[in-house]
């Protein structure tokens, strides 16, 4: 492992470990999520840490290159930096555990729904457009398990933003996506296979995407 990806490693460990002491100290609430928010946003203020050498964006026939940062032996409070192109959209889903998303570079436009539906029916959900939230450099937002948002990414760059969980994504296998329009939903796949920095640790990659 290079010197600069094992700083990078000691880095976030520290950060997770601060996350993991609030979270043990705290029930997860929008008030202790926030703090945990800050927490985030400082790793996202080192974009040394975060480069295109050591993480480069997807083909460019791809719109998204996830890499697996943490996720602990546990597989909870999982860190991930997405590199998404623009042109990349997330429809509306929620994740069955909190979240947390910093912006490192680039503009990444989040939009929160509420659900108005009691969830009774199979396959259908009514939603109302709520707040949009632009996340960029030093900007952020934080997530309560039953929230639902959607992501979209445009200009001329890919956007690289750092993605908190309560637990590893590949583990959220109830996630909930929503289509507006049609108003329906239907359980959420894995999307993008989650990948791991040049030259670290492979056996950290998921295989289960």
């Amino acid at each position: 492992m290079s010197s600069s990806a094992s700083h990078r490693q000691q880095v976030v460990s520290d950060a997770l470990s601060r996350v993991r002491q609030i979270l043990a100290s705290q029930a997860v609430t929008r008030q202790s999520l926030d703090t945990v928010l800050d927490e985030v946003k400082q790793l996202a203020a080192q974009s040394a840490l975060w480069s295109e050498s050591d993480f480069p964006p997807s083909a460019p026939d791809e719109y998204q290159a996830r890499y697996l940062i943490d996720q602990g032996d546990d597989l909870t409070v999982a860190l991930y930096l997405n590199v998404m192109r623009p042109g990349k959209f997330v429809p509306p889903h929620d994740h069955t555990t909190w979240a947390c998303i910093a912006g490192v570079e680039g503009d990444e436009y989040n939009t929160l729904y509420e659900r108005l539906d009691d969830g009774r029916e199979p396959g259908k959900a009514t939603l109302k457009t709520g707040e949009k939230i632009l996340v960029g450099k030093g900007g952020g937002v934080a997530l309560l398990a039953d929230d639902i948002h959607s992501v979209r990414v445009d200009g001329d760059t890919p956007v690289r933003h750092l993605h908190l969980y309560g637990r590893a994504l590949e583990t959220l296998s109830q996630r909930t996506s929503f289509d507006i329009d049609a108003e329906t939903c239907k359980t959420m796949d894995i999307g993008v296979k989650s990948r791991v920095a040049e030259g670290e640790d492979e056996s950290m990659e998921d295989d289960s995407a």
